[in-house]
């Protein structure tokens, strides 16, 4: 067979060629714009054209701090394209943590939205190894202390439409790089082969995972600097797909009303997006009835989330799992052709489920005495290999913890039942122990948020003399049902789903549950949180 490499040039110039007629809808801060693919194509060449004008040459970090908009997608394919490497910067984290993968991924240039301007400023002096500051504008460019300070666009005006892109790569360069959003310690970061990339693309194309395509319209709600919005935009351009981009500040109502008006069929986020949705389109009318797909990721979706989503509204639910060091895309929850004879809480119960691994990959799973039986019961710690899974952490000694004998080790514990479906238990941070066993957090969490009082819920374990640990349940309610319903409520609802022994010991109502920069729980915070309220009580 031909060796061929697999290189991002080959997406763009597909789209290019085969697509130019094809929609990017891209919300930016002065409203919705309209490009084809033909011209996004050509501002990308314009961009690469810029960047190879400031220096920018192969194997050169070129970061990002932006939302999801069209010029974030040029860069996108600009950047590695031209042989140098697409530094996503997660801009929710803390100025330290920004500061920090700035400096540790020796990034040259950055490309800056310009509400995230200020931050910049305010970290300038630990970031001095940056030589140029590019901010991507539909106006003019605030007022800054920074130097070498561009606007986007007049580069563009300036840059060469035909710019050709680097054909002569490598498959195994990097391409991108992404840090993990770090609950403890700095972020760890990931790099991101072309190769990598497009395999990790092709699978999303797969009927039987997300099944992207060119009759689709995607909007991809993750963040572009999570995990490159989970592969979609990369997907969607090699397919032609039409893409929304919902860009900066939007809220559940923009979403619903950009899904409406443009006929959106599958849309990506975390279970924390998904909710907010829920609650506004039970709230407010919309039709949605072009949505084939909600994929949700980042966390264990509620089950009574998808019961909503699905039969209330109709609209399908796509439970996915994956994490910043394997693209992400690794397991997703399609059901098998002899499961339509299931029952509705049958069917439910797979679709709450995390589901089965990618074609591609291999996964095991480790426990105590080795690799755990494929029973549904027995629990173990999930580690993954394949052709888009990270071998390793860029310059970073914490890559001997979970990269072994070639395996990823994720630290989430799983079981896998005999049809190989797996079920996400709980992070090994997070299981609780008490006496002895062990009770998932995951479990109890989605077994509260199937309260139909209950908005939010967390579980957390607190030490405990004689147990060891104990659950705790963190509860935020729905805004009419404050004030209405109580602990005992809450606990009667879970006593006929568990065994007595894995009912929290207490129920602590809250205004709103510490979020990570991802819109995770963050159970370290939440933690503190409790434990500092008990000894308060």
């Amino acid at each position: 067979m031909m060796q061929t490499p697999l290189l991002l040039t080959q997406m763009i110039e597909r789209a290019e060629k085969y697509f130019p007629k094809k929609e990017i809808v891209s919300r930016t801060e002065s409203g919705v714009q309209r490009l084809t693919y033909k011209q996004w194509g050509e501002r990308t060449r314009r961009l690469a054209s810029a960047l190879h004008k400031l220096g920018v040459r192969e194997g050169d970090k070129v970061g990002t701090l932006a939302w999801n908009h069209h010029r974030h997608l040029e860069a996108y394919f600009a950047i590695p394209c031209s042989g140098a490497v697409l530094h996503t910067i997660n801009i929710r984290l803390s100025p330290q943590h920004i500061s920090y993968i700035i400096n540790h991924a020796g990034d040259k240039v950055l490309l800056i939205d310009p509400d995230i301007l200020p931050l910049i400023d305010k970290i300038k002096d630990s970031i001095q190894d940056v030589e140029a500051f590019i901010v991507m504008t539909d106006g003019e460019v605030p007022k800054t202390s920074l130097k070498n300070v561009y606007h986007y666009e007049e580069l563009l005006s300036e840059g060469d439409p035909s710019f050709p892109f680097r054909t002569d790569l490598d498959e195994n360069a990097p391409a991108g790089m992404c840090y993990t959003s770090a609950t403890t310690g700095n972020p760890k970061g990931v790099i991101y082969s072309h190769r990598g990339i497009v395999l990790h693309a092709m699978a999303l194309g797969l009927a039987d995972t997300t099944g992207v395509c060119e009759k689709d319209t995607a909007l991809p709600v993750v963040p572009m600097f999570h995990v490159n919005a989970w592969g979609l935009p990369f997907a969607s351009v090699w397919f032609g797909t039409k893409q929304v981009l919902p860009g900066p500040y939007f809220t559940p109502g923009i979403l619903a009303k950009l899904m409406q008006d443009e006929k959106v069929t599958i849309t990506a986020g975390v279970p924390t997006i998904w909710l907010g949705l829920l609650n506004e389109i039970e709230q407010n009318e919309y039709d949605l009835s072009s949505l084939r797909s909600i994929l949700c990721g980042g966390s264990a979706a509620p089950r009574g989330m998808i019961k909503a989503f699905e039969e209330k509204f109709g609209i399908p639910f796509m439970h996915a799992y994956g994490m910043t060091e394997t693209s992400p895309l690794a397991v997703i929850a399609s059901s098998k052709s002899y499961h339509a004879d299931l029952s509705a809480d049958e069917k439910l119960d797979l679709k709450a489920k995390q589901g089965i691994l990618v074609p591609g990959l291999e996964m095991k799973i480790i426990g105590k005495d080795g690799e755990a039986a494929w029973d549904g019961k027995e629990m173990g710690e999930l580690a993954l290999r394949g052709p888009w899974i990270a071998s390793e952490y860029y310059q970073d000694e914490r890559s001997q913890d979970a990269f072994r004998d070639g395996w990823l080790y994720t630290g989430d514990v799983v079981t896998i039942d005999e049809e190989g479906y797996i079920k996400i238990v709980d992070r090994t941070k997070d299981l609780i122990k008490s006496g002895g066993e062990w009770i998932s957090s995951v479990d109890l969490e989605n077994a509260l948020m199937a309260h139909e009082d209950i908005f939010e819920a967390a579980v957390v374990a607190v030490p405990h003399e004689q147990w060891q640990e104990r659950p705790v349940a963190c509860v935020v309610l729905k805004e009419s049902s404050r004030g209405k319903v109580t602990k005992e409520d809450i606990l009667d609802f879970l006593n006929p789903q568990f065994a007595k022994w894995w009912i929290p010991d207490d129920v602590l109502f809250m205004n709103e549950i510490p979020k990570t920069s991802v819109g995770k729980f963050l159970k370290r915070t939440l933690r503190d949180q409790v434990q500092n309220k008990i000894k308060q009580v």
